[in-house]
């Protein structure tokens, strides 16, 4: 598969060019990488006008993932979101578009929504669990959409979450397809589902848009991800990249785009085959996880939850082990083909002597709130850092969160309760802002 983006970059600073542009290190630097870090120069293309090498290799992205169109972001699948959500909300006079959410957004969706202004009725599990989790099902999203006071724009869901846990997506967009509704996926985590034995992708289970950061799963750069519109869908093309444009900074970086680029040569000789073996020795490597007395959570492939919080996080890092994400309760940890045998057999070593944490005691999770603004109005409005003891019947205003997972606990415009208060406590939040 061709690499025009890599290969002009390459050219370009194998060249010897005199730089009399941008970025100002004019390819000189102790990083290394900065004769690669280019701007948009003379057939470089534009990013969000492409018609020269980012499209050439947008449309080998495409083929690999069999969409309608898939469009690089160079600031995450933060980005991403928030284009998906300019993409549905046409306004039809004054009235706002409604967004049906499952609740565990991350903090990207609630700025989309308030930069759009955006009405978003949050769809809630009979299960609740942790602020990370969804578990919504089809007869959820049933019955949200019926009980909606007006037609929603879109059914937004995350999946895989935090934690691994994966929606039947594909029962989900049956749903959303007989209401005439398009499902939009947060799938930050899982751009290489479309790669394993079994597509899971979201794409190719029925969601008209979703959002992936190749970054956190394949070998890209961090800030490198994709949009990817279905074929289903092909009335959002012509608008995708101004919704993009609508957001995003005017200076791509090049390197992300490399690494993106690159990616595609890598997808098509063969990775899919790494991405299979690892799914396998995942697999195992829970397996013997578990054999040690260790609880382990059922996730998607490339994901190790356990069911020990920062005290285990702690453990692993003194054997040099850092993993992603660790709470009062979990610890995450994300694979990709790029780790080595020496790196599982390391996390095995380190958990030989890792002591069983006590059971926790349960702490409710994310509960429905009272809406008092509108998450745009609360956004913006006129606003106080306070303690966590002083919130309690106070408006949110920008939400506080932990990153990761950047899951808020209240949204803005909602009334901060008792239980929230307990909730921030419990993830080490000790201010908030709410509304004056």
């Amino acid at each position: 598969m061709t690499t025009p983006i890599f290969d002009f970059v390459k050219q370009y600073s194998d060249s010897g060019a005199t730089r009399f542009h941008m970025p100002g290190h004019k390819g000189c630097g102790e990083i290394g990488c900065e004769p690669f870090d280019i701007t948009e120069i003379s057939g470089a293309d534009v990013l969000y006008s492409a018609e020269g090498i980012i499209e050439e290799s947008e449309n080998n992205l495409t083929a690999l993932y069999g969409t309608a169109h898939s469009f690089y972001s160079t600031e995450g699948s933060t980005l991403a979101i928030k284009a998906m959500l300019a993409l549905v909300s046409e306004r039809k006079g004054d009235e706002k578009p409604l967004v049906l959410a499952a609740r565990n957004v991350h903090s990207s969706f609630i700025r989309g929504a308030a930069l759009l202004d955006l009405d978003v009725d949050f769809i809630y599990p009979e299960k609740k669990e942790h602020i990370c989790s969804c578990d919504i099902t089809e007869n959820d999203v049933r019955c949200a959409v019926e009980k909606a006071e007006k037609q929603p724009c879109a059914v937004y869901v995350t999946s895989p979450d935090y934690l691994g846990n994966m929606l039947d997506i594909r029962s989900i967009s049956a749903v959303c397809k007989e209401y005439g509704i398009p499902l939009l996926v947060d799938n930050a985590h899982g751009a290489y589902l479309k790669f394993l034995p079994k597509d899971m992708h979201p794409i190719s289970l029925g969601a008209a848009m979703c959002a992936d950061s190749a970054h956190k799963t394949l070998p890209v750069l961090t800030g490198g991800a994709y949009l990817h519109i279905s074929k289903d869908f092909k009335e959002y093309l012509n608008r995708a990249r101004a919704a993009l444009s609508l957001f995003a900074s005017t200076s791509p970086s090049y390197l992300t785009l490399s690494s993106l680029d690159l990616c595609n040569r890598r997808l098509s000789e063969g990775y899919s085959q790494k991405i299979a073996e690892l799914s396998k020795k995942a697999e195992d490597i829970k397996a013997k996880i578990a054999s040690l007395g260790i609880e382990i959570c059922p996730s998607e492939p490339f994901k190790i939850v356990i069911k020990q919080g920062e005290k285990l996080a702690n453990h692993l890092r003194k054997f040099g082990i850092e993993p992603e994400f660790a709470d009062p309760d979990y610890t995450v940890l994300m694979l990709t083909p790029e780790n080595s045998d020496g790196d599982f057999e390391k996390l095995l070593s380190a958990l030989t002597c890792c002591k069983a944490e006590a059971k926790k005691q349960k702490i409710p999770s994310v509960t429905p709130h009272e809406r008092v603004l509108s998450i745009r109005s609360a956004t913006l409005a006129k606003n106080t850092l306070v303690s966590i003891e002083e919130a309690k019947g106070r408006i949110c205003a920008s939400p506080t969160l932990s990153c990761p997972p950047a899951v808020p606990i209240v949204i803005s415009g909602e009334r901060i309760t008792a239980d929230d208060i307990e909730l921030f406590s419990y993830y080490g939040i000790n201010r908030v802002r709410v509304v004056d």
